[in-house]
């Protein structure tokens, strides 16, 4: 008896000593095998209750191969081959381009996670906008996610003179994963459908999927008779997936980044300045306005607080008592749009300032005002209120460097220094100068890109200026065009807002 019962130990033992595995806790088990017995079947069915240790991953491309949640079949088709070639041709780039989602792929990692859907489609806006929040389409998509206005709205991606939420990285990526939840309901989990949906909309596809099935044919995406466009977004995702979830065998150097937060949301009193935050956490602007893309202007809205996301090694700079932040921002800053009737007397009489306070702030010279224009009105016309936002300066006939800085009441070596110039530089008609200044903001107007536009049938130029938030004389003094007639299939070119 003791025998049996020493035996029936060191069994024990070595099976716990030999497995690799989690063992949960044993309780109430219902012991069925007969006195002594030693049986493996009797061992692991009373018990060891086993579960398996995933590997520990060591960036977010372990991670999204090792926790991936979605199987599928994966075709490497001829297109899919040539994409996957074409991304190759440079692998020494490859890098640089896969990095470029290292602020934002672990969070969108985490929100697909949350809504259980497949972690590999935290590849996607690499093929929408290779992760660029400000991109901007020639379609009028916007942002990492390339949600067009419509689509924007339906999710409740808001836009005000302030922000743009679509530029938003991490707003429009709560938004993105919703619109997917959607598209995986509305087609039967069916990945490549819902990609295809995603990418031509679910309306399009449902045609062309009831259009196969009246011919009794397949209703898989190979089997779609589907636009261009739409048959090569698949092949490219599938390219994209291939090299990072075999990265080793494509001989490609993945970035390293790490399986968890580099950025921290955090909230601040009041309307913030954010050349101020930049200055204050030692960042340049353009990290912080990259990490906070919604914000279209040089601060954030004139709200009782501001969300800002930083990189995480920096956050303690704002929990110190020293911190700047800490107490409510009195900018007390709005935007007017005028309309027809508003003059400089009335804007003042109403938003309780001064005449002089509202043309020194928007630069103006006249005392005339243009219809649509959009004028930034201090709230009242306290000592606190002395911003003066920055612009760039077009060089026109006649200007000095003198003149510039006594305009903008900035000192003449500052100026010369902002811009890289020397004393005796030579200004050129409609060169841009930065008129920098302490309180900096992100000027919209000097950051644009040019896009090419085909006009299609039932465009007009209200509905272009519309699309991308521009003016139909901008639109028209760029192409010099005088008429109101645009033919489909025109090409005009639109200067858009880069960010």
């Amino acid at each position: 008896m003791e025998r049996q019962l020493l035996i029936f130990s060191l069994l024990f033992l070595f099976a716990l000593s030999s497995c690799q595995y989690n063992q949960a806790p044993i309780s109430n088990v219902d012991i069925q095998c007969e006195y002594g017995s030693l049986s493996d079947i009797c061992v692991a069915e009373n018990f060891l209750v086993i579960e398996e240790v995933k590997p520990v991953a060591k960036n977010v491309w372990e991670y999204m191969i090792i926790y991936n949640n979605y199987d599928q079949n994966i075709i490497l088709d001829e297109k899919t081959l040539f994409f996957i070639s074409n991304y190759l041709k440079n692998k020494n780039t490859l890098n640089d381009y896969f990095n470029k989602s290292y602020y934002f792929i672990y969070y969108v990692i985490q929100e697909l996670e949350a809504a259980n859907l497949p972690v590999e489609l935290a590849l996607i806006p690499f093929i929408e906008s290779d992760y660029d929040p400000f991109s901007i389409s020639p379609s009028g998509a916007v942002g990492l996610w390339q949600f067009m206005p419509k689509t924007g709205r339906l999710y409740n991606l808001e836009k005000s003179w302030w922000n743009e939420d679509r530029h938003d990285p991490f707003r429009s990526t709560h938004a993105a994963i919703g619109y997917f939840k959607y598209l995986f309901e509305r087609f039967d989990n069916d990945i490549y459908l819902a990609l295809a949906a995603y990418n031509a909309g679910p309306t399009y596809l449902d045609r062309q999927i009831n259009k196969n099935k009246r011919k009794g044919l397949k209703t898989d995406f190979w089997s779609l008779s589907l636009n261009e466009q739409v048959s090569n977004y698949i092949p490219k995702y599938i390219a994209i997936r291939e090299i990072i979830f075999n990265s080793d065998r494509y001989g490609v150097s993945l970035p390293n980044i790490p399986v968890e937060s580099v950025v921290k949301k955090i909230e601040i009193p009041g309307q913030v300045e954010i050349l101020s935050l930049s200055e204050y956490l030692e960042i340049k602007p353009e990290l912080i306005y990259k990490l906070n893309a919604g914000y279209t202007k040089w601060a954030s809205a004139p709200r009782d607080k501001s969300i800002f996301y930083v990189p995480i090694e920096k956050t303690y700079l704002l929990d110190i008592p020293e911190s700047p932040f800490e107490n409510v921002n009195q900018i007390n800053w709005m935007s007017h749009k005028v309309v027809y009737g508003d003059n400089l007397w009335n804007l003042a009489r109403k938003y309780d300032t001064e005449v002089r306070i509202i043309k020194k702030i928007n630069y103006l010279e006249k005392d005339l005002l243009s219809i649509d224009d959009t004028l930034l009105i201090p709230l009242s016309s306290s000592n606190s209120n002395n911003f003066i936002p920055y612009e760039m300066h077009i060089v026109s006939e006649g200007d000095t460097l003198w003149d510039i800085s006594k305009k903008y009441n900035i000192e003449l070596t500052e100026l010369i220094k902002i811009n890289e110039l020397d004393q005796n530089s030579f200004l050129r008609l409609g060169q841009q100068l930065t008129i920098g200044n302490k309180n900096i903001h992100r000027n919209i107007d000097s950051k644009k890109r040019t896009i090419l536009y085909s006009v299609k049938q039932g465009d007009n130029f209200y509905k272009i200026s519309e699309l991308f938030d521009v003016t139909v004389d901008s639109i028209k003094e760029l192409n010099e065009i005088r008429s109101n007639q645009l033919m489909p299939g025109q090409i005009i070119k639109v200067a858009i807002r880069a960010f």
